[in-house]
C-alpha cells in the first residue's frame, strides 16, 4: 500500500501543462528520449554496482594471497572497469549533443518571433509578412500547432533563461547576445514558460504562457491582436481612457490607436484578453487591474512599476477601461 502511493507521488509529476515527460513538441521529445536514457543507463550501473557489492558481501571468505593470478584478475577487472565507464560517459555525451543540436533546428520556420526578457515580465514582437514588427504582447505566446516556431531571444538587463517543458529545453538569455530556439506543438493545449535563470526578487513570478491553436484560430487571434484598441463602449471606460492619457500611464505603456506611446512597461492595447497579468501572478479581472495599479509594489515588490495617484473614483474609470482593451 505504501509502495503503490509513493508510486502514485512519483507518477503525479509526469503530466501537467509545464512537465518535461509531458511533450508535445518535436525538441522537448528528444529531451524526454535523453532524460529516460540517462535513467535507464544510470539504474542499470546502480544494479550492477550494488549487485557486486552483495555478491562481495556474501562470498566465502579465503585467505588473503598473492600471487601473479590474482594480480591479474585484479589489473583485468580495474581495466573493464575503467573501459566501461568511459564508453559509457561518451555515449551519453555524445547522445546529449545530438540532443542539444534539436533545440537550434527549424531556420525555414514559418513564425518568427522576437523574445525580450527583463525584470520581471517577458516581451513578444510578432512580425509581418515583410518582417517587420506587426504588435507586441506580453507573457502570451500564441503559435499554430504542427508549424516551427523560431524564437529570437535577448534580454535587456540581466541574464534570464527561458524554459517552456512541455515544448522545449531551457537556453539563457545573456545581454548583449541573441539566442535562438526552436519550438513546435503537436497538439492543441497551454503549456507554461518560465524563467529558468535566478534574476532577481521575483525571479519567481516571471512566467508566460505559450497557446498553441489549430491555424484558424490562431489566424483569428492575430488579427485581432494586430489591429488598434477599441474605443470604449460605457461612459465610466471612456472617462478612464482619458485619466489614463493624463497621468504617467501613458508615457510607460502603448495602447495602439491612442497617444499612449510609452514603451517601458508592456503593451496594453489588448491588455485584457490576456490570462493573467504580472507575468503569470494574477488571472485577468477588473478587480486584479485594480489592485494591480492602485499598489503594484505590494503584489509584486521591486517591479519597475511606480504608484501612480489616483483617486477611488478615477482607480474604477481606469480599470473600466482595462476591462475592454480585448
Amino acid at each position: 500500500m505504501l509502495l503503490g502511493f509513493f508510486l502514485i507521488v512519483l507518477l503525479s509529476g509526469c503530466s501537467g501543462n509545464q512537465s518535461a515527460l509531458d511533450t508535445p513538441g518535436h525538441s522537448a521529445d528528444a529531451l524526454k528520449d535523453l532524460i529516460i536514457l540517462i535513467v535507464a543507463v544510470c539504474t542499470v550501473v546502480w544494479l550492477l554496482v550494488v549487485g557486486f557489492l552483495l555478491w562481495a558481501l556474501a562470498r566465502k571468505r579465503e585467505a588473503p594471497r598473492r600471487d601473479n593470478d590474482a594480480e591479474r584478475r585484479m589489473r583485468l577487472s580495474v581495466r573493464v572497469a575503467v573501459a566501461v565507464t568511459a564508453l559509457t560517459v561518451a555515449g551519453l555525451t555524445v547522445a546529449s549533443f545530438t540532443t542539444t543540436r534539436n533545440l537550434n533546428s527549424g531556420n525555414d520556420a514559418s513564425l518568427v518571433v522576437r523574445v525580450k526578457a527583463q525584470q520581471w515580465w517577458w516581451q513578444f514582437i510578432y512580425q509581418d509578412a515583410n518582417q517587420q514588427p506587426a504588435f507586441l504582447t506580453a507573457n502570451e505566446l500564441h503559435i499554430p500547432v504542427n508549424q516551427d516556431v523560431r524564437l529570437e531571444l535577448e534580454s535587456l538587463d540581466v541574464i534570464h533563461s527561458l524554459w517552456i517543458p512541455s515544448l522545449a529545453g531551457k537556453l539563457d538569455m545573456i545581454p548583449g547576445r541573441k539566442n535562438t530556439i526552436t519550438i513546435r506543438a503537436t497538439r492543441p493545449g497551454v503549456y507554461r514558460g518560465q524563467c529558468a535563470e535566478f534574476c532577481g526578487l521575483q525571479h519567481s513570478h516571471m512566467a508566460f504562457v505559450v497557446v498553441a491553436e489549430e491555424e484558424p484560430s490562431y489566424r483569428l487571434w492575430y488579427t485581432a491582436q494586430a489591429a488598434p484598441a477599441a474605443e470604449p463602449t460605457v461612459a465610466e471606460a471612456a472617462a478612464g481612457k482619458t485619466v489614463f492619457m493624463s497621468k504617467p500611464c501613458a508615457a510607460c505603456h502603448t495602447i495602439r490607436g491612442t497617444s499612449a506611446s510609452g514603451t517601458s512597461g508592456p503593451d496594453l492595447t489588448h491588455v485584457a484578453s490576456r490570462r493573467t497579468i504580472g507575468a503569470g501572478l494574477l488571472e485577468t479581472t477588473r478587480g486584479t487591474l485594480a489592485a494591480w495599479i492602485a499598489d503594484p509594489q505590494t503584489l509584486k515588490p521591486g517591479n519597475n512599476m511606480p504608484l501612480v495617484p489616483l483617486t477611488s473614483n478615477e482607480l474604477r474609470q481606469v480599470s473600466a477601461y482595462m476591462e475592454e482593451l480585448k
